[in-house]
């Protein structure tokens, strides 16, 4: 940032640690993280996740800190990530009271993890003018068609883990690439992208290097039909989801 002069919009988070329990925690991480940043201030800082075991009982401590990090001038906007629908609807109404909007919820989705739609945290997201964050939006990789049950795997417990899984896309694999092709040869890495904001949400997609980022940068600029997201989903459905995060349903 220092050498371009570029200024990117920044998100953060707080970690609840088990060793944080008060909610003047959650302002104290928010400054260490400016201070490493070089920054005054940050779009987003949000709660990784709901504290458990040892810091269950500061969930609401928590949340009172993300507020004052918005008091303090910290941060524009505040959110949290992996929270159920009960979780988010509390907060979302703890926030108001205080003052403050929750502006997002991050939680794994995708065309092949649609869990969201029915456990009602896109529900919940939407009666509270949240935005969905969706992380994960390719499933690992496995949305992306690099995977086959004779080719490339993922490594390590996730190669053994999606075996079955590999085998089972390969139908919907070809009907993203179909699809892809009626918007001008895209992937199936950027139709499982548009599929996401066609629902509302907004992906957050990694990338290991430049090419990445520009083939993830193609996923905007263009809309699949309401035809196509009911055709992926149709094939989708036939296809067992695969296993998400445990802290879904803390």
């Amino acid at each position: 940032m220092r050498s371009t002069g570029s200024n990117p919009i920044i998100a953060t988070k707080y970690a609840p640690l088990p060793w944080r329990l008060t909610g003047g925690s959650v302002p104290k991480a928010c400054k260490a993280s400016l201070q490493r940043l070089g920054k005054q201030q940050v779009d987003l800082y949000m709660q990784h996740w709901p504290g458990f075991f040892p810091n269950a009982i500061s969930n609401d401590a928590y949340l009172a800190g993300l507020a004052d990090c918005v008091q303090l001038g910290l941060t524009k906007a505040i959110g949290v990530s992996n929270f159920n629908a009960k979780r988010l609807k509390k907060a979302a109404a703890t926030f108001k009271y205080k003052g403050v909007n929750l502006a997002s919820n991050q939680v794994q989705y995708s065309l092949l993890y649609r869990w969201p739609e029915t456990n009602g945290v896109f529900e919940a997201c939407k009666e509270n003018d949240v935005t969905l964050v969706a992380y994960s939006p390719m499933c690992q990789g496995l949305l992306t068609g690099k995977y086959t049950p004779d080719g490339p795997r993922p490594y390590g417990v996730r190669g053994a883990t999606y075996a079955g899984t590999i085998k089972a896309i390969q139908p919907l694999i070809e009907v993203m690439r179909a699809v892809g092709q009626e918007h001008g040869g895209k992937t199936p890495a950027q139709v499982a992208l548009n599929w996401v904001m066609c629902k509302g949400a907004v992906p957050i997609a990694g990338a290991k290097n430049g090419k990445q980022v520009q083939e993830l940068a193609g996923a905007v600029g263009w809309k699949l039909t309401d035809g196509e997201v009911a055709e992926l989903e149709r094939v989708v459905s036939k296809i067992p989801t695969p296993p998400g995060a445990p802290f879904e349903n803390w």
